[in-house]
């Protein structure tokens, strides 16, 4: 590829980076994405649903109208989700009216790239970002010049690394898999069952759905796989896809998000939730402010650090409570069975629906 030169480059194809991409696209900016794999969306490391903009915006207030970024084609929405229920460790199932849908993620994140190079963007793959020298990201394909660099690489963040930004500490290790069958439109979360400091669930698509487990590293002994398949065999599931694993952050958004001409954004950034792993909705929220901020710099000099307070304004205050409220459950629930099925009885269905949703569970 020899020295290239864009105006923002973006490191990582994921909901982060495309959305990134293309919102600073759709400023006049020349956009480059690198991603190390040969294809966008694969693997599939993710429980691929998406809350509705109702709960987004109960969970988030602070983000504004969101309807157009959400605003996605039909055939990315697999199957509705009526609900979610929690099953504690004696297999007592208490259900949450909660809305929103599954998605084949790879299909997603093909089409948020496919939007970001309709906007102008250029997407090199097989391209593995390597550091930052003198200025300039050093690849497997050869060094870029930039004005801006965004990293959308993940939990364990090159981008980060090399910006002298935070690193998520202590992300939680999950695998996935798809397994084949007609599935109730419940989302199903397991707490305890498996192993203390374990949780599983159950997420329904069109004649599959997307099971896996996390766990605990502090309180659970065992391995991923090991754990995967008792919970498998638990529940008779027909997997038909290898078992992917991955790191969740778990301790809600870092405290810096912005050095010099670099941001990081999605589970770059711990725009994750930490109660549930999820993080599709803020990957996009978050997207949309860093592309634009870009963009904007770009453009007119606009400061990064307008991204970093718009995050701070929308994300920290319910991340923050969604990080307490995992750290409490951590040290009162996880240490056996017992103590989860104890502890989700006292909380109720009311104060669990909180905890999904990033809010305080005692007032």
């Amino acid at each position: 590829m020899g020295a290239m030169r864009t105006d923002i480059l973006v490191v990582g194809s994921g909901p982060a980076g495309g959305t990134a991409a293309r919102y600073a696209a759709s400023k006049g900016a020349s956009v480059t994405i690198i991603e190390r794999r040969p294809d966008v969306g694969v693997p599939v490391r993710c429980g691929e649903m998406v809350p509705s903009n109702e709960e987004i915006m109960n969970m988030f207030p602070n983000a504004g109208d969101i309807t157009s970024l959400f605003d996605l084609p039909n055939n990315l929405r697999l199957r509705e989700i009526e609900g979610i229920k929690l099953i504690d460790p004696k297999g007592k199932e208490r259900l949450l009216d909660f809305t929103g849908y599954t998605t084949d993620r790879e299909k997603f994140d093909k089409y948020l790239v496919s939007e970001a190079v309709k906007e102008g963007a250029e997407l090199v793959t097989g391209c593995l970002f390597k550091g930052i020298e003198d200025g300039k990201a050093v690849t497997s394909l050869g060094e870029i010049e930039y004005k801006v660099i965004i990293g959308a690489d993940g939990p364990g963040s090159r981008v980060a690394k090399a910006l002298g930004l935070p690193k998520n500490d202590l992300p939680y290790p999950a695998v996935t898999a798809q397994a084949k069958g007609d599935f109730d439109p419940y989302v199903k979360m397991f707490f305890g069952g498996i192993a203390p400091g374990a949780y599983g669930w159950i997420i329904p698509k069109k004649g599959q759905a997307n099971v896996g487990i996390g766990f605990s590293p502090k309180f659970t002994d065992g391995t991923l796989s090991g754990l995967f398949e008792k919970f498998a065999e638990k529940h008779g599931f027909e997997i038909t896809t290898r078992l992917e694993g991955k790191y969740v952050p778990s301790k809600g958004m870092l405290s810096a998000l912005v050095s010099g001409n670099g941001m990081v954004v999605g589970d770059s950034a711990g725009h994750v939730i930490p109660v549930n792993g999820g993080g599709v909705p803020l990957a996009l929220i978050a997207g949309k402010v860093c592309g634009e901020v870009a963009g904007d710099n770009v453009a007119g000099g606009r400061s990064l650090a307008d991204y970093q307070n718009e995050c701070v304004k929308i994300f920290r205050k319910p991340l923050n409570i969604a990080a307490g409220n995992k750290k409490l459950a951590d040290t009162l629930a996880f240490g056996s069975d017992r103590r989860t099925g104890v502890c989700m009885s006292l909380l109720g269905t009311r104060r669990m629906g909180n905890l999904i949703r990033c809010k305080r569970i005692f007032p």
